[in-house]
């Protein structure tokens, strides 16, 4: 191979990666103040896993430009983080967008990623810990519409810190951890979109709204 062709293909290679997308931990785009999520693991094993929505520019009030979802224990943070790593890494390299991993203090989360793990997290965060591989199995087998449709439910009335005990936090709980009341939730959530169909799926930030 001449030195004309290895120079024009390092140049097409290059091109090809200037032309990606540029992303910050898992999917976020690097742009300013983007509407994310951050998921904030502490140093110490004892400390509580935080779960918040920022915003961003979408907001005029700095009051309501972050809102804090759920705190989970460590050990739950613990029996998801890897499953839940796993779904969105494979969610990201179906869009060629880089992938990552949790890691310890602040990890940004894609918006509509974000709402899905605040589905999950809602769910587990006072299971009982025997039940929570049962609602991870059945968490991964909601469609991702389906997970964004459970999350604005659940985030009109009860999606705050201190609402874990009440209304559709209380009923994603009971139905995430219940094999049997799980299977309803699917044809449930499509009912109530209307019959969304695949092609009108949103998808992540860099390929169109919600």
């Amino acid at each position: 191979m001449s030195n004309e062709r290895v120079v024009r293909d390092k140049k097409e290679t290059q091109g090809k990666r200037d032309e990606e997308p540029q992303t910050l931990g898992f999917g976020v785009p690097a742009t300013s103040d983007p509407h994310h999520f951050k998921v904030i693991i502490p140093k110490a094993n004892t400390g509580r896993v935080q779960i918040s929505e920022y915003l961003g520019l979408q907001t005029q009030s700095t009051e309501l430009s972050v809102i804090d979802r759920v705190f989970l224990e460590r050990p739950r943070w613990t029996a998801v983080r890897a499953e839940v790593q796993r779904a969105f890494n494979a969610r990201l390299k179906a869009h060629n967008l880089r992938t990552s991993a949790w890691k310890v203090g602040e990890n940004v989360v894609d918006r509509l990623l974000g709402k899905e793990l605040c589905v999950l997290a809602w769910a587990i965060e006072d299971m009982e810990m025997d039940k929570i591989p049962v609602a991870v199995r059945n968490w991964l087998a909601l469609r991702p519409e389906e997970r964004w449709w459970l999350f604005g439910m659940t985030s009109i009335s009860t999606g705050g810190i201190k609402d874990g005990t009440k209304g559709w936090r209380l009923a994603l709980r009971h139905a995430l951890g219940d094999v049997a009341q799980s299977d309803l939730l699917q044809p449930r959530a499509r009912k109530e979109r209307g019959g969304v169909n695949d092609g009108a799926r949103p998808t992540l930030d860099l390929f169109g709204g919600e």
